[in-house]
Parts: C-alpha cells; sequence; structure tokens
C-alpha cells in the first residue's frame, strides 16, 4: 500500500484540474488544503471492492471543495469586510471633521460671507483668485473680506476666545 504523500503527489494534478473546473482563481492554497484533506478522506473511506480508487476520489473532492467553495460564498455574502480604501477614506472623512471642527472655534462673530472664506482658504486650500471666481466678486473685494475676516479672528485669539 503506497503512503500518503505518494498518493497526494500522485492527485496533485487531479486536485488542481477541479480546482480550475469549478473556475477558483482566489485562495487556490485554502482550496488546495481542502482537496488535500478531501483526498486522505477518500484513502480511508475507499473500499476496493467498489471500484476504483482514481474516480471515487475525484468525486470526493470535487464535491468537498465545491462545498468549501458554497460556504466560502456565502461567508463573503454575508459579512461585509472593509478593504483598506474604507479605512483610509474613514481616517481621512474623521480628520477633515475634526479640522473642521477646529475651525469653528475660530468663526465666533464672523458673517456667513467671512466664515466661507475662511473655509475656502484654509479647508479648501482655494486661492483669492478661486475665491473671487467662484463668488463672482472682485480680487480687491475678496481682499477686503481676507483683510477684516483676519482681523477678526486675530481679536478672537487676543481676547482667549479660541485657544491656539
Amino acid at each position: 500500500m503506497e503512503s500518503f504523500d505518494e498518493i497526494a503527489e500522485k492527485f496533485r494534478p487531479m486536485i488542481y484540474q477541479v480546482m480550475n473546473s469549478l473556475f477558483i482563481y482566489k485562495n487556490q492554497d485554502e482550496f488546495y488544503q481542502t482537496g488535500l484533506i478531501a483526498l486522505w478522506d477518500a484513502h480511508q473511506r475507499f473500499d476496493q471492492e467498489k471500484g476504483e480508487f482514481s474516480s471515487y476520489a475525484y468525486s470526493y473532492i470535487k464535491g468537498r471543495i465545491m462545498t468549501d467553495l458554497t460556504k466560502h460564498r456565502q461567508n463573503e455574502e454575508r459579512n461585509v469586510y472593509p478593504d483598506e480604501v474604507f479605512w483610509e477614506n474613514a481616517v481621512v472623512v474623521e480628520e477633515q471633521w475634526l479640522e473642521q471642527e477646529h475651525l469653528q472655534n475660530y468663526f465666533i462673530g464672523l458673517t456667513d460671507k467671512q466664515k466661507q472664506w475662511a473655509i475656502d482658504t484654509f479647508y479648501k486650500e482655494m486661492t483669492t483668485r478661486d475665491i473671487a471666481e467662484k463668488e463672482q466678486l472682485s480680487l480687491s473685494a475678496i481682499k477686503k473680506r481676507k483683510a477684516v475676516t483676519l482681523e477678526k479672528i486675530r481679536e478672537n485669539i487676543e481676547r482667549g476666545v479660541v485657544e491656539v
């Protein structure tokens, strides 16, 4: 009787053939291990009086891999695992929220237009020219708004309304 290592080596192409027939291209190592376990089970349960081992092993391996594939797909459908992009975006959103919270402290006593200028300048990093185009105002009007806004922010800092 052959050792299992010899049987595993002999039936290795069959396991990969089953995986290819089931279009398994992800997690190949995992499904190969499932195939090896199925081969071992088939080797243990095989009755020589019932037929040839290779056909028994093929159906046993294919059945076990199909069962595992079904479980794997059900698990993927039921459980959603966020990818790296999700976590990177989540961190960026949280940082943006904290930045906005911090900016809100500086907005005490500012008009809506002055607040918008501060958001556009400090948060959206827009230039004075970009803000003028967006607001459809002259460059000098935006520069005047900038001067008044910065003066109010400085006053808030000097009075201790805002902690730097």
